[in-house]
């Protein structure tokens, strides 16, 4: 009797594929397929995960870092590397680290002035910025470190600077001629330079004279700037102006006699 009540039971009961499946037979249908669970598991873990923007990834995360490190250390080193721009002679501190005369020689070394010039160009050198402010503040110091070289880099140049930044001398302003004349024995030399070029411009000699005019010209312009640099180291100031006149004129001269063609009876001169 029981038994026949239990047969009734289990014939009443649906079928077993109608039952849902226990949690082992839904492991067991997990591991079915030939792709691993962590491969199965892994679509709905990303899912999960909130989204992330652009570029910042792990990756690229540590790059951004990276990058601006550089740029810092760039931009702290070039900025160390830049120039004090108080003067001239504070521009280039590596070659005239005791600033101008007297404290140190009128002369100068070229070729260590030339080496420190090319080494700030290129560290500021206007093509390293992008367009912009950067670029501008560039292009502008280029250009004072490019006119602070050229005049130190000439004899006559740098004593007009000095006697005009330093000592507040302008031997070439516009009534320089009348307040900074040219001393009566000089002018004497100036004039016979003259006159020899007159009398031998048009003739058949005229080439080798002017040949010998130049070198007693450029002898000039050596003793002139040697007087000159005397004159600046001993810190009298109104020699190194008579001298500095004196250099302008003999420039003025050689200026002259390079140009001269023959034919020529006269020289132009500038002063």
């Amino acid at each position: 009797m029981a038994a026949s009540f239990r047969m009734q039971r289990l014939a009443q009961r649906p079928l077993l594929s109608a039952v849902p499946p226990s949690r082992t037979e839904a492991r067991r249908s997990l591991f079915s397929t030939d792709a691993c669970i962590f491969c199965q598991l892994r679509p709905r873990v990303w899912a999960a995960r909130p989204a992330r923007g652009p570029g910042l990834t792990l990756q690229t995360r540590r790059l951004a870092a990276t990058s601006s490190t550089t740029t810092a250390t760039e931009t702290s080193n070039r900025d160390s590397n830049l120039p004090d721009l108080t003067n001239h002679y504070t521009i280039f501190r590596e070659t005239l680290p005791a600033g101008p005369p007297p404290a140190s020689s009128f002369d100068i070394p070229l070729s260590a002035l030339k080496r420190e010039f090319l080494r700030l160009q290129n560290v500021i050198h206007p093509d390293k910025f992008p367009p912009g402010p950067a670029k501008q503040r560039a292009e502008a110091l280029s250009a004072r470190i490019n006119e602070a070289y050229r005049t130190l880099a000439d004899p006559l140049q740098r004593a007009q600077y000095l006697l005009r930044e330093m000592h507040g001398i302008d031997v070439t302003a516009e009534d320089g001629a009348t307040k900074h004349a040219l001393d009566p024995e000089t002018l004497m030399e100036v004039m016979e330079v003259q006159e020899t070029i007159e009398e031998v411009g048009a003739g058949p000699e005229a080439e080798g004279t002017i040949a010998a005019l130049k070198k007693e010209n450029d002898a000039r312009v050596a003793g002139c700037v040697k007087s000159l640099a005397q004159a600046f180291e001993r810190g009298d100031i109104e020699a190194a102006r008579q001298e500095c006149v004196r250099l302008r004129f003999w420039y003025s001269v050689g200026e002259g006699l390079r140009e001269w063609e023959p034919g020529r009876t006269e020289i132009r001169l500038i002063h």
